[in-house]
């Protein structure tokens, strides 16, 4: 074969065994984990592997060894949210990124609606994927319980209401970060602090929202229904959480918002409502997400460790992949203080 034809044709294992100077045995062993392989002869297939440019069939691979090689991310929400909200675009590039550094692909999938659902489970359940990185997980949702019955390894996004015993998850301390944003506002002078949380089927709805009653009861201010709305995380939700409040309790004189997404509507409605902040009323976000800059005034927030989060959550997948049991993380959140509170 001529010079310019075998540079057409894409590199083969034995194109890699002859180049190394091994078998293709050698070769084969040292594509599927470098068992039984010596440092020498997997030093000399890494290099032959470089030089002439081979890439693995993964499909090929995946008839031998059952496996995919691939994961996935499965978003439990509507495809506008995805847009919308900063947060899943910056775990989705940090995952991808963890995952890359183990040349693992990682496939989007999004299930907002039951027709998403069905498609994405039967998908995910052929075996398609080798396990699956759960994000925005709501209560009563039947996807954990389908994952688990089906024997896929999942690890959740946050904690999974209802389901902490079936599968492992990565969360940050969203109830610590609360108590810390309302402490916060309690030590600047606020004592009518109000609150617009996250859906309350949701494991960041109901844990800030332990936080925030936890705090106040902490500084014996009294509990008070009228100075809680809920939200969805939307923009739009925020906006109209702050119409609310400030119709039942005029005079807030402090929000604290589940996310800085929200955070951003309530910004919106106070100033069409003609209160200054922080001067009239402070607020409060949670995640320091690009939200959290771009607002005016900036976000005080709580900042999420995106970046810890997902490295964690590749890395519990993988190790429940090979075999081990779910597992817990909880890592810490901070406190961010800027132009709103």
């Amino acid at each position: 074969m001529s010079t310019a034809a075998s540079r057409r044709r894409p590199a083969t294992i034995h194109d890699v065994a002859r180049e190394a100077g091994v078998s293709r045995g050698t070769v084969s062993r040292v594509l599927n984990g470098g068992h039984y392989v010596s440092p020498t002869a997997k030093a000399a297939v890494d290099a032959a592997i470089r030089r002439t440019g081979y890439v693995v069939n993964r499909h090929a691979r995946s008839l031998i060894t059952g496996k995919s090689d691939s994961v996935a991310f499965l978003l439990t929400e509507p495809q506008e949210r995805f847009f919308e909200d900063p947060n899943f675009n910056v775990l989705l590039r940090a995952c991808t990124q963890a995952l890359a550094a183990q040349d693992i692909p990682l496939l989007l999938m999004i299930a907002g609606t039951e027709d998403e659902r069905r498609r994405n489970l039967r998908y995910i359940e052929a075996g398609h994927v080798d396990g699956v990185l759960l994000v925005s997980s709501h209560s009563g949702d039947p996807v954990v319980a389908r994952l688990h019955e089906a024997g896929v390894p999942v690890v959740a996004c946050g904690k999974p209401l209802g389901q902490t015993a079936r599968i492992g998850y990565v969360a940050a301390d969203d109830r610590e970060g609360a108590r810390d944003m309302v402490r916060h506002l309690y030590a600047s002078g606020r004592r009518r602090i109000a609150t617009v949380t996250g859906p309350l089927d949701t494991p960041g709805g109901v844990e800030r929202l332990a936080g925030y009653r936890e705090t106040l009861a902490e500084f014996g201010l009294p509990a008070d229904e009228t100075l809680i709305a809920t939200g969805d995380y939307s923009r739009a939700s925020g906006e109209d959480a702050a119409h609310a409040l400030l119709e039942r309790a005029p005079d807030i004189d402090a929000v604290f918002v589940a996310s800085d997404l929200m955070a951003q509507g309530v910004l919106d409605a106070l100033s069409r409502a003609g209160r200054k902040v922080p001067e009239d009323i402070a607020v409060g976000g949670f995640d320091d997400s690009p939200a959290a800059l771009s607002s005016r005034p900036s976000l005080t927030t709580i900042r999420q460790p995106w970046d810890r989060i997902s490295t964690e959550m590749v890395r519990t997948l993988l190790a429940r992949i090979a075999g081990e049991d779910p597992a817990t993380v909880i890592l810490p959140t901070h406190l961010v203080r800027r132009e709103s509170a």
